[in-house]
């Protein structure tokens, strides 16, 4: 089962056949994500086949990983399977 660590905090929880992994990264779908840990940043960057990305800061025990979670809220057609699911990188650890 995907486990996104971060802080000794599991941030988010899904089984195999809910998360997609793509480009090596593993996206989880937005209601295995642990909502008290996310806090929507103001950072977006731009993907030229998927689109705009918005991002997340993982606050864990008042300590904060900014920006260490995105997300495409409308992503190109070409990455339309992973529209709202999240993906995480800066430290989180992703524990299969």
């Amino acid at each position: 089962m995907p486990t996104a660590i971060w802080n000794n905090k599991i941030i988010a929880e899904a089984s195999e056949n809910e998360v997609i992994v793509l480009e090596g990264n593993v996206y989880f779908p937005p209601q295995s994500v642990d909502q008290q840990y996310m806090r929507q940043s103001d950072k977006q960057t731009v993907c030229h086949w998927k689109g705009t990305a918005n991002y997340f800061d993982i606050v864990v025990d008042e300590q904060t990983n900014a920006n260490a979670g995105w997300t495409y809220l409308q992503p190109k057609d070409a990455a339309k399977k992973i529209t709202g699911y999240i993906a995480f990188w800066r430290g989180v650890q992703i524990v299969a």
